[in-house]
């Protein structure tokens, strides 16, 4: 196989689905923008062979080093980057080079929070009811004199949580259309609920392999606007409505070989509500969570399924991983070096979250496993407790 991996120093943990794939007799060949010299010893050992451009966003220079491996190589078979950013130029790449995968006309629909909107209704999933803007106002107006406030704006194509807000009254939807005359954005009914969400991984034939869920502190959007700290663990039981729902969206998506993070939330009166959808890895620690509560190397299984269309690993979630981010302007009751004296064998990672994370994740990250969730939820808390 020929795997083509956009941006392969980055996330910087994602070289290991690299590492993993060539390890297997992969071809593994990187397209990035950051100089070779300048990637870990671990990501250049997971390549191939890596091309530098002077930007991931240059198409044109893009295309070429394509070329060049196709020339070299011969066809590409695989195309990813692991990372939400590049979902578009990835499509691209596979419409201009016959690649299987989502092509460009795909994700571009998938990537937008109105089109969504379609999906779940098709998928007989619960959703806020929402609204496309561009550049009329006369529309939103009438919207949100239906429907009430709050409301809440995002980008009808954005990556995370970014540029996410809280409408809360009229004053503040006067301010919005004045400072966002020109914006595709998408607002919709506020929802007040746990978030939760639905996660795994695919095969070439487009059976779920892998399955998971997570439950977290509180929105992204209150975290990135409320500057909060994140904590959010895994399950072991998933609740039977959530897997449902999941499979369902999964179903009408026909992913193949590809991970999904379907986010929910769940109301007081129990109702799935969805939020939106990925078509990538959770962001993160969390494909590290997964490893750590299955005690499984899901890298290592993504190149299996790749490569040989094989999934060998138990999912039965022994365990509950747990998240707990940190962020370097706040001051906590116990230090760094506390906390690794006095949380056990319950703490099986830690590591420094890349700075681009860190408004949605933290600056550092811990993850916490037990078979019991009250312990890892308990320490989680102890790490993020404040003086």
């Amino acid at each position: 196989m020929n795997f083509l991996f956009l941006s392969p120093n980055f996330p910087t943990m994602y070289y290991r689905f690299g590492a993993a794939l060539k390890s297997l007799g992969g071809n593994v060949l990187g397209v990035g923008d950051e100089y070779y010299d300048n990637l870990t010893e671990a990501q250049k050992g997971a390549l191939t062979e890596y091309y530098r451009v002077d930007s991931l966003g240059n198409y044109e220079q893009v295309l070429k080093a394509l070329g060049y491996f196709t020339n070299r190589y011969g066809k590409l078979d695989k195309i990813d980057s692991f990372n939400e950013y590049w979902l578009e130029e990835e499509a691209a790449l596979r419409t201009d080079f016959n690649i299987d995968g989502l092509k460009l006309a795909e994700m571009k629909q998938l990537q937008q929070k109105s089109y969504m909107k379609k999906i779940y209704q098709k998928a007989g999933i619960k959703a806020p009811e929402g609204i496309l803007y561009e550049k009329q106002s006369g529309p939103i107006r009438e919207f949100s004199e239906r429907v009430g406030f709050p409301l809440i704006a995002k980008p009808d194509k954005g990556v995370g949580a970014q540029k996410t807000f809280k409408i809360n009254d009229p004053a503040e939807l006067d301010d919005f259309i004045l400072n966002y005359p020109d914006q595709g954005y998408f607002l919709e009914c506020f929802v007040k609920g746990q978030l939760e969400s639905f996660d795994g991984m695919t095969d070439q034939e487009g059976k779920v392999v892998f399955y998971t869920s997570h439950v977290f502190s509180q929105g992204i959007m209150e975290t990135v606007n409320k500057n909060l700290d994140l904590m959010y663990y895994s399950r072991r039981d998933i609740p039977q409505d959530l897997v449902d729902a999941g499979l369902r969206l999964h179903k009408i998506l026909k992913l193949q070989t590809r991970f999904f993070h379907f986010e929910f939330f769940r109301t007081n009166d129990n109702d799935l509500i969805a939020l939106e959808m990925n078509l990538r890895p959770p962001g993160g620690l969390t494909v590290d969570m997964f490893n750590f509560a299955n005690d499984f190397d899901l890298y290592y299984q993504w190149a299996n399924v790749a490569l040989f269309n094989r999934f060998s690993a138990a999912t039965n979630r022994p365990y509950h991983t747990c998240f707990a981010g940190r962020k370097n302007q706040n001051h906590y009751s116990l230090s760094h070096q506390e906390i690794l004296s006095v949380m056990g064998s319950q703490l099986v990672h830690h590591e420094p979250i890349t700075p681009v994370f860190r408004n949605a994740i933290g600056d550092y990250g811990y993850i916490l496993r037990d078979t019991d969730l009250g312990k890892v939820t308990h320490l989680a808390n102890l790490i993020l407790q404040k003086v």
